[in-house]
């Protein structure tokens, strides 16, 4: 059992790992150190609760996650999520708010872990790939005008409106601290340099390549500790009137259960929901893109468990809830990382920050860290999704638009929901009218198709139609006045076959909708027969007893089988004269067949 939920690293581990991890570990501890202090400001926490929230995920989920490269910790997105949701319930204090959090990661981790032991990781793919990326853009635009009054220096009313924040905003452009500004704007502009110049110059100087990464991702540290001297030797925080993080407690947390109010977990559970799906997404997502480059797998409901055991423990060092992030993770992986020794070493820096360092951090200026957020999330702004899936789906692009304005208008918990809502009804008005396709010979080939598409050979007397979509209860409707119409349209037609082989699944209606097919379609002289059935679907129909109804010998394994009997098959009467011959048959007292 033990090896059943250990990674599959630990009993792999090799020596020559370790040199690989220690680095990685500690440019990922690098960048997570005022990322996450910004994170938790962001989150409207104090800067110490990131950094317990990032070492203790850091030190959980490597032993539980099947990712080795996924560094967990606070992200942008969901510090968003946790600022918009608990403000939501107005709480009566800081250490109220405070609470709220913490009770968050508690609920995000119970939900998460729920959801794994109960290998439900499947929900997670009902928010598709354009209601994330339209949540992501527009989350990512709300955070980085969130971290403007920051840079200026001046405090604007909270708004969930983005268009009330702008405004704002204007407002108090002639307010703007200075000094705030040239801080933020220099932050920005060092990190921005770090990304874009940096590593061509150290091209050019003929840096190793194994370090140009290193080096390029020290720019958050850097910014902060020169923002810090500066702030500090200048006395910002006295004379100019510039923001600084304060005094950050010394010391580790206490281990503690978490503090919790039944009373306020139906006002969290929504954001909860909102937090645990958008972020397993998220992580999944980047720890499955960097599996995929070394031919390794990620286990949907392990990652599952992974993160909600780190929210668990987030929440009992007085963390807020956390996720796999984007940008840590790919450095991690391209620092070098072999294993989740990489985030066990970033976790141990951690703790000796807080443990000996802190003191170092009480003078870093708000505007710094907003010039880092802005630029960690101006990454996250992907308007190039929308042209391509624009231009090779609309509907897709329509899910796009919409979770991208209604998280702008209503917020972001609204917005992804409504998101996930229109990219379901697109689903279902999609699939309601499935593609069907007359088809035909192709030559003297056994293959057949689209008679609109290709040159092929037909016979009068077959129908053969291809249906490419399986038959539920939401297209059953349009499936049979459809055929209906079809063959109403074609009297010369004797046979119909449905050619099967894109049907992956028949539900109840459609299977009453196809019985009645095949009793109307008979009353009017039309047979109906079934080619290229799959082996699933087949069973089932086996099991309702749907051949025996349909006939003997009217279901074939290929099209062109299906094509070469009925062909062969001698001629019938024609309808009038089938309806003649039974009515003859019934005055006599027989009993047509």
């Amino acid at each position: 059992m033990i090896q059943t939920w250990l990674p599959s690293w630990i009993a792999a581990y090799h020596r020559g790992d370790l040199s690989a991890d220690l680095l990685a570990g500690t440019v990922v501890a690098i960048m997570l150190v005022p990322q996450a202090m910004a994170y938790s400001l962001l989150a409207g926490l104090p800067p110490e609760i990131g950094l317990y929230a990032a070492a203790s995920a850091a030190l959980i989920y490597p032993l539980l996650g099947s990712s080795r490269y996924l560094a967990v910790g606070p992200v942008a997105i969901v510090s968003l999520l946790v600022a918009t949701g608990v403000a939501s319930l107005s709480p009566a204090s800081p250490g109220e708010y405070l609470g709220y959090a913490v009770q968050l990661a508690l609920l995000v981790g119970l939900l998460q872990l729920g959801l794994g032991l109960g290998r439900l990781g499947f929900l997670a793919n009902f928010l598709s790939h354009a209601v994330i990326a339209g949540f992501t853009t527009a989350a990512a635009l709300t955070i980085g005008l969130s971290q403007v009054k920051l840079l200026l220096g001046v405090t604007v009313p909270r708004t969930d409106s983005i268009f009330l924040l702008l405004r704002s905003l204007a407002l108090q452009i002639p307010n703007a601290n200075v000094a705030a500004v040239i801080l933020g704007v220099g932050s920005i502009a060092v990190l921005l340099f770090f990304s874009l110049g940096l590593p061509a110059l150290l091209r050019r100087g003929r840096i190793p390549e194994p370090w140009i990464v290193p080096i390029t991702k020290t720019a958050p540290l850097a910014v902060v500790a020169a923002g810090a001297s500066i702030a500090a030797v200048l006395d910002l925080g006295g004379r100019a009137g510039v923001a600084v993080v304060g005094e950050i407690p010394a010391g580790l947390p206490s281990v503690l259960l978490p503090a919790f109010s039944f009373v306020a977990w139906p006002d969290l559970l929504p954001i909860a929901l909102a937090i645990s799906f958008v972020g397993f997404a998220e992580s999944y997502a980047v720890a499955k893109a960097l599996a995929s480059k070394r031919r390794e797998k990620i286990e949907a409901n392990r990652e599952l468990v992974a993160l909600g055991a780190a929210n668990l423990a987030a929440s009992m060092v007085g963390g807020y809830p956390v996720t796999g992030g984007f940008s840590r993770s790919v450095v991690n992986f391209s620092a070098g990382a072999r294993t989740g020794v990489s985030s066990l070493v970033s976790a141990g820096l951690l703790v000796l920050t807080l443990t000996f360092f802190t003191s170092l951090f009480h003078t870093v200026p708000h505007a710094v860290l907003a010039g880092i957020i802005i630029v960690a999330v101006a990454k996250l702004i992907d308007f190039r999704s929308l042209k391509k899936l624009w231009r090779y789906s609309r509907a897709d692009g329509a899910s796009y638009l919409a979770t991208f304005f209604a998280v702008l208008l209503l917020g972001v918990e609204t917005g992804i929901l409504v998101g996930a809502i229109v990219a379901l009804c697109l689903h279902l008005w999609r699939t309601s009218r499935p593609h069907l396709a007359i088809v035909g010979r192709v030559g003297e080939t056994e293959h057949y198709r689209n008679v609109l598409r290709h040159d092929v050979q037909t016979d009068p007397r077959v129908l053969a139609l291809r249906i490419d979509e399986s038959l539920y209860f939401v297209n059953t409707a349009y499936l049979e006045d459809r055929i209906l119409s079809m063959v109403a349209e074609r009297p010369e037609v004797r046979d119909l076959v449905l050619i099967t082989s894109a049907v992956n699944f028949i539900d109840g209606s459609a299977l009453d909708t196809l019985e009645n097919l095949v009793v109307e379609l008979r009353d009017a002289g039309v047979l109906v027969h079934l080619a290229e059935v799959k082996g699933p679907v087949m069973d089932r129909l086996e099991r309702a007893g749907f051949p025996r109804k349909l006939g003997a010998g009217r279901i074939f394994l290929t099209t062109h089988a299906a094509i070469q009997a009925l062909r062969s098959a001698p001629a019938r009467s024609s309808p009038a004269e089938m309806t003649r011959q039974c009515n003859r048959i019934s005055r006599t007292g027989g009993v047509p067949i």
